[in-house]
């Protein structure tokens, strides 16, 4: 009789074991699983982080005015925002070697990019502008570039537009628009053709004495490009970006950079 109670027992205490280790071992096994399921998928967006307002890095984090449309663009497609910085001269290329999964730094939409990427709706509008120093009166609108130096940013459509108005020696490559910007008060650049915005903007903030001349040589749209055959996330960023315009996101983050929406109406 002890013994079979003893084996009944010892049987009961092994069972109820066995019980607790399986149900612990489902629940070890649940946890890497919930886990999985709340991680964020990363957008991960190129820019120069050298074209102030709109991307640069200040106190070595980036901001600007692209950014924060990358982050409100990101929370509204359910991602992570991730911006990413690469030389403008090779940002297609990085695009297209999955360096980053679109390039939200803007870029001017153009024939010759349409046929390597997508370009999204724009999400803003401006213009190329002439600026020259404040007390430069011998510059008052193109016809005046003949035979002057003008800065323009490396790979961009102003050196194309500036070689219609003046030699090809005379047009000096720059980094950074706001470099070129600066060179104008020393007299080293006789004008910069560039974005309005960028020239409005340091205009505003007095950093360098400046003034625009003349009218806009061109209207240019600033979308966000992607690789042709994510035709997905094309959809996503032409939503996400409907959705920040019609809820005032927008609206926020141009005023805070520009005192104005700077997309505009289509011209």
């Amino acid at each position: 009789m002890k013994k079979t109670w003893m084996v009944f027992l010892v049987s009961t205490v092994l069972a109820g074991s066995l019980f607790v280790t399986a149900c612990g071992g489902k629940q070890e096994a649940a946890k890497p699983a919930q886990n999985q399921g709340t991680e964020q998928q990363a957008f991960h967006f190129g820019l120069s982080g050298l074209y102030k307002p709109f991307n640069f890095k200040e106190n070595g984090k980036l901001a600007g005015f692209d950014v924060e449309i990358g982050e409100a663009l990101a929370q509204k497609m359910g991602m992570k925002p991730d911006p990413v910085t690469n030389p403008w001269e090779t940002i297609v290329q990085g695009l297209l070697a999955k360096k980053y999964d679109a390039i939200l730094g803007s870029m001017t939409v153009t024939d010759e990019r349409k046929k390597v990427v997508n370009f999204t709706n724009p999400y803003y509008r401006s213009g190329s502008q002439i600026f020259v120093a404040e007390n430069n009166d011998t510059i008052k609108s193109a016809a005046d570039l003949k035979g002057k130096k003008i800065g323009v940013v490396k790979a961009s459509p102003y050196k194309t537009l500036a070689l219609t108005y003046t030699d090809k020696d005379k047009v000096i490559e720059y980094d950074s628009d706001l470099t070129a910007i600066m060179d104008l008060p020393t007299g080293r650049l006789d004008a910069v053709i560039t974005d309005q915005m960028v020239g409005f903007r340091v205009i505003k903030e007095g950093s360098a004495k400046i003034k625009d001349v003349g009218k806009p040589l061109s209207h240019d749209d600033q979308a966000i490009a992607v690789r042709k055959e994510d035709k997905e996330l094309l959809d996503k960023l032409n939503k996400a970006l409907d959705e920040i315009i019609k809820d005032g996101t927008y609206d926020k983050i141009s005023n805070k950079w520009f005192g104005r929406n700077i997309l505009g109406d289509e011209k």
